[in-house]
């Protein structure tokens, strides 16, 4: 990947021994297990961690054990919200020494800005420079999200190395097991949905047809926006063979599942990265989006991407198009992997 810059000052010194950090978490599920490594960077040279999140998000710091505490942030998608900023500034003002703002908008650097909070590091972005005072040049074309976030740490050094780790409250696993009556390593998780967009999404058919040829039964996971698709999936599938919990399931629950399957299939997607942070077997299936990018960091992932496959033919040339939808309208990307080729991986 092509490195960011060092860190560079722009206004005051920073200290020499930051102990109370502001951490804005991005949006996504995804990018939240992402930004793991970064905060045990962080953690481990003495900064006390606090992050701020959206109430979906939220979850995701929770299962990290340097995270001392999380702020669920009232904001909502869309616009700068600008009296909730000004007033959880106020509320905030005087406890940080140092914010790290990990989104790249305009909207995300203003808490810190309004908090006063003296140190404020990000990637340059959105014309936010008077917002930020150590600022990143955005490295060029799409590096590997992780080295990216880690980076924000200003220590350059072992980026590749970084593994996201999700640790599970103490017994949330075996809580959400008893609550639908399984025993690990008793089921497969499919995870069918992807937020971006359907370029991003296995066809439906090739779940269910998947879901035929195993012995174990198939928890569908995902959010409310995605119950309709599992419920396509099992009634395909038919013959029980398929429990549809999409939107049934708290976050935290729907991490004790994944941890606890015999394997996860998911497309590119925010639960693969949950998948892969958890240390769970798991076949990733990647279309528009590319493994270069945002891979799932787990010894025991599998990765199907048709456009590195030298016997698929023709040749998939328009991947990755990074599209919600697939420009040319067929997503050969996705539909010309097979259920019998992905059954072979697990």
């Amino acid at each position: 990947m092509n490195r960011p810059s060092r860190l560079r000052a722009t206004s005051g010194a920073a200290p020499a021994e930051p102990s109370r950090s502001l951490v804005i978490a991005p949006q996504w599920i995804g990018d939240a297990v992402m930004t793991e490594p970064l905060l045990r960077r962080l953690a481990g040279r003495g900064e006390r961690l606090t992050v701020g999140a959206v109430p979906w998000v939220a979850p995701v710091y929770r299962a990290m054990p340097q995270v001392e505490a999380v702020i669920e942030f009232p904001f909502q998608h869309g616009g700068l919200q600008w009296r909730a900023r000004r007033e959880l500034a106020r509320e905030i003002e005087g406890r940080f020494d140092t914010a790290y703002v990990l989104p790249n908008s305009l909207k995300s650097a203003l808490l810190p800005f309004l908090a006063s909070i003296p140190r404020r590091v990000g990637y340059l972005g959105e014309a936010r420079v008077g917002l930020l005072t150590h600022r990143l040049r955005n490295p060029a074309g799409k590096p590997p999200m992780v080295a990216f976030y880690s980076a924000l740490s200003g220590d350059t050094e072992g980026l590749a190395q970084d593994r996201p780790r999700l640790v599970l409250p103490a017994g949330a696993l075996e809580a959400a097991l008893a609550a639908q009556q399984l025993a690990a390593g008793a089921f497969y998780v499919f995870a069918p949905g992807a937020e971006y967009g359907p370029a991003k999404r296995w066809p439906a058919i090739h779940y269910a047809e998947l879901a035929k040829s195993l012995d174990h039964p198939v928890l569908l996971l995902g959010s409310a926006k995605e119950a309709a698709l599992a419920e396509e999936i099992a009634q395909e599938a038919g013959g029980g063979r398929c429990r549809v919990l999409a939107g049934r399931t708290s976050l935290m629950e729907a991490f004790a599942l994944i941890a606890a399957a015999r394997a996860m299939v998911s497309n590119d997607s925010g639960l693969m990265h949950v998948a892969a942070a958890l240390g769970t077997r798991q076949v990733a299936l990647f279309g528009s989006s590319s493994p270069l990018h945002t891979p799932p960091l787990n010894e025991a992932a599998r990765v199907v991407w048709l456009r590195e496959d030298p016997g698929y033919q023709p040749p998939l040339d328009c991947a990755p198009c990074f599209e919600r939808e697939c420009p040319l309208g067929h997503t050969r990307c996705l539909v010309d992997i097979t259920p019998e080729r992905v059954r072979t991986l697990l």
